[in-house]
């Protein structure tokens, strides 16, 4: 019995002196951390104050005033990508390339939506990405206004050769990411489950925590069991508006209007450039965000401004020759907007280098004042992480890195345990402008868009030139 428990006490004793190296290896991380605070007074100092303040601004507002909204597939990304290339090249930052991916090309055409009875009327309306047009004709029919998928179910015979509409309902003043995805599913569904009742199209109320009369777009899917009609978002004013007629009882007719098509796929390009490593030079901190936009507005909420935070990084550190024993990597993905098909590809090209890959950071839920960090990881990289904004990013008020999700693009990473991470920031009104006309450069502001470029450097430069790697 006593050669047993001392066998035992033996063979824990090897594990018992690896916990204690490994608190040993984080103590250190930490001070490492701290030996980095005046670059990071460099960084800071240099994007809000110094040369490079507006400079993230007004490279955005030059490339959203002239190349407008970038939808997935169409030859105003392609332009995107080619003005960020050479942008790139001009800024003189290591290996800046494009990769070429397939993408789906869907267009939008002419389209509206008429109200008929009880009064006529033109409604605000934007037809939702990957939907079949109405054909030459239109359609016209009676609508049934609904609020939920449940109330779909109970009248799917009244739906039968009508136009539905959902009205659907949320408290955005409380938790707009929640309420977004509550009232998203009836974008992304409804058609579908509308059609499934014998419905001949399907209005959804936008997706927005606000509106002045407009209409947002976004992604659907269909089910391909399923015939697929026509889809589009109506201004929750107008879907409101339906929904009132209904309750009075009078009949409600309408009238749509759709030459949406998907087109055969076409070669498009994710844009890369880097900054790189002095040491490991093989492993990679990865900043990101999207180039593509929908094709109204300017795209420069969503998400110009996390891209060109993320160019920004490469360009700060190349600018205060700061370089970091790790490669910093600035992906600008194509065609987010339509599931991340341009990150998807990206990762099955590169997926060799998944041991390699340190950290992944997109940006993609605006670029407005700076809180900090939303981060992915164990335990230790989440207390390396809030070290690092406690530590260097108190002169911002930056400091605050909180559990969340990465974002689309870098899923597949983090899926396969890479830490990931997104900008933390007072994006309250984002969903007022998300997938509207109302995203413009107007949504933004210089001195936000310079702390965030801070914030996203910091975070990136001090991971990269720490000794090891998060842990995993």
């Amino acid at each position: 019995m006593y050669l047993l428990l001392i066998l035992l006490i033996l063979s824990l004793t090897p594990l018992t002196n690896g916990k204690a190296c490994l608190k040993s290896h984080y103590r250190s991380g930490f001070n490492e951390i701290r030996d980095h605070k005046q670059d990071a007074e460099r960084i800071i100092s240099y994007a809000t104050q110094g040369k490079f303040k507006g400079v993230t601004y007004s490279r955005l507002a030059n490339f959203t005033d002239n190349i407008g909204s970038r939808l997935c597939g169409s030859e105003s990304l392609e332009k995107a990508v080619n003005w960020t290339r050479q942008a790139m090249l001009d800024d003189g930052l290591d290996n800046v390339h494009i990769e070429e991916v397939s993408l789906p090309h869907w267009v939008r055409g002419q389209e509206y939506v008429q109200l008929l009875e009880p009064r006529q009327k033109g409604l605000a309306m934007l037809g939702l990405g990957n939907s079949v047009g109405t054909g030459p004709n239109g359609i016209t029919a009676n609508v049934l206004v609904v609020q939920t998928f449940d109330e779909l179910e109970q009248q799917c015979s009244k739906a039968k050769d009508k136009i539905v509409v959902y009205n659907s309902y949320c408290d955005w003043s409380l938790q707009p990411l929640q309420c977004y995805g509550v009232t998203v599913q009836y974008r992304s569904q409804g058609a579908s489950r509308a059609a499934k009742c014998g419905a001949l199209a399907a209005l959804v109320k936008s997706a927005a925590s606000f509106s002045i009369y407009s209409p947002h777009t976004g992604m659907m899917s269909y089910d391909p069991s399923i015939n697929k009609i026509p889809a589009a978002a109506l201004s929750i004013e107008d879907a409101e508006m339906l929904w009132r007629f209904q309750q009075r009882g009078q009949m409600t007719k309408v009238k749509l209007y759709m030459e949406a098509q998907t087109l055969p796929n076409v070669v498009g390009h994710n844009v890369v450039a880097e900054i790189k490593g002095s040491t490991y030079p093989e492993q990679t901190v990865l900043v990101s965000g999207h180039l593509d936009s929908w094709d109204v507005g300017q795209g420069a909420m969503d998400d110009g401004g996390g891209a060109f935070i993320s160019w920004s990084v490469l360009s700060i550190l190349r600018q205060l020759n700061l370089r970091p024993k790790r490669t910093v990597r600035c992906v600008l993905w194509s065609c987010e907007e339509f599931g991340g098909v341009g990150a998807e590809q990206y990762f099955e090209q590169h997926r060799q280098e998944l041991e390699q890959m340190d950290l992944v950071l997109e940006s993609d839920l605006g670029v407005f004042h700076p809180l900090g960090l939303e981060f992915a990881g164990n335990a230790q990289a989440f207390e390396i992480m809030q070290s690092i904004g406690e530590q260097l990013l108190v002169e911002i008020n930056a400091t605050q890195v909180v559990k969340g999700d990465g974002g689309t693009d870098i899923g597949p990473w983090m899926d396969n345990g890479v830490p990931g991470g997104s900008l933390l920031n007072e994006n309250e009104k984002y969903f007022m402008f998300h997938h509207s006309n109302g995203d413009t450069m107007t949504v933004l502001n210089s001195t936000d868009m310079d702390l965030a470029a801070a914030v996203w450097t910091v975070h990136a430069y001090v991971v990269a030139d720490l000794d090891d790697m998060l842990p995993r």
